[in-house]
């Protein structure tokens, strides 16, 4: 089946606009395991009092929130996103300011009349079917000497919450994600992610690498969890699934979480986060 990018699109947000809260509550309110790197990448970009943002992909509005803190009463701040739940608990968890708005815009199609200091980015540049089209649209938005933050997951292997689960269930549910879709770790190497961005116009540009860890407690309770946060069209897939696979999915799971099991029984992941600065040159 040839990918249809529009379809992914309808598809994402719908599973967007079902798991943003209990995402936000598990996840983004906290600044534990990966999202201990939203403070790092506002300290790298540096954002001053008085500077317009654009936080693309804004989610429940965790980045946007210690953005605003910076800028101060005479910064502006937009968070933009394609889910209509994230937004609205976006603002909620965002005390309201006449400088901060939050707005549902698709990230290869967002226009604003005009532009900004800073274009901000975490965790969704690997979801955009058209990365280059999102990016050359962050260039057009972005003043001259503009700056540009792009969080990513690092490369599968180094980041083996995810891929200890989904190795495992694509091993029964071959097409568990869309044939064609973008994968997670699609700029999960320093190499990839600047390649891809330097491609898209952009000039100075640095990646870091940081590792995080993060303790989901006890495999039973890994293992609970995902069954319990799966967006409901992956949970239909797994439902397919007999007694005895669900068991075989369970035991592989475990063997895969097995070298990051510590002395108390509980796991400690590792979690690889590259952040990327750049400018806009013209």
């Amino acid at each position: 089946m040839k990918f249809n990018p529009t379809d992914y699109k309808r598809r994402n947000i719908t599973i967007w606009n079902e798991v943003a809260p209990r995402y936000h509550k598990r996840w983004a309110s906290i600044s534990q395991g990966p999202f201990a790197s939203t403070t790092k990448l506002v300290q790298l970009l540096d954002i001053k009092k008085g500077d317009s943002v654009f936080d693309l992909a804004c989610g429940t509005g965790v980045v946007t929130k210690k953005i605003r803190e910076k800028v101060g009463r005479s910064g502006y701040v937009i968070g933009g996103d394609t889910s209509v739940t994230a937004i609205k608990i976006a603002k909620k968890w965002n005390d309201k300011n006449s400088n901060l708005d939050f707005v549902n815009v698709d990230a290869e199609n967002f226009h604003f009349s005009e532009k900004f200091n800073v274009i901000t980015c975490q965790y969704a540049l690997f979801f955009f079917p058209n990365s280059q089209k999102a990016l050359k649209n962050m260039k057009k938005h972005l003043q001259k000497g503009g700056k540009l933050g792009v969080t990513v997951h690092g490369a599968a292997q180094k980041v083996p919450f995810f891929s200890s689960i989904f190795d495992a269930v694509t091993e029964f549910i071959p097409d568990y994600v869309p044939p064609g879709a973008p994968d997670l770790d699609r700029f999960g190497t320093k190499t990839a992610l600047k390649n891809e961005v330097k491609k898209g116009g952009f000039s100075k540009i640095c990646v870091q690498d940081f590792n995080f860890n993060f303790n989901p407690g006890k495999f039973e309770n890994y293992w609970q969890n995902y069954l319990r946060y799966v967006a409901k069209p992956l949970k239909e897939k797994l439902d397919t699934l007999d007694r005895r696979q669900r068991k075989e999915l369970k035991d592989m799971v475990r063997e895969n979480v097995k070298p990051f099991i510590q002395k108390d029984k509980t796991i400690k992941f590792p979690w690889e986060v590259l952040i990327l600065t750049a400018k806009n040159r013209d």
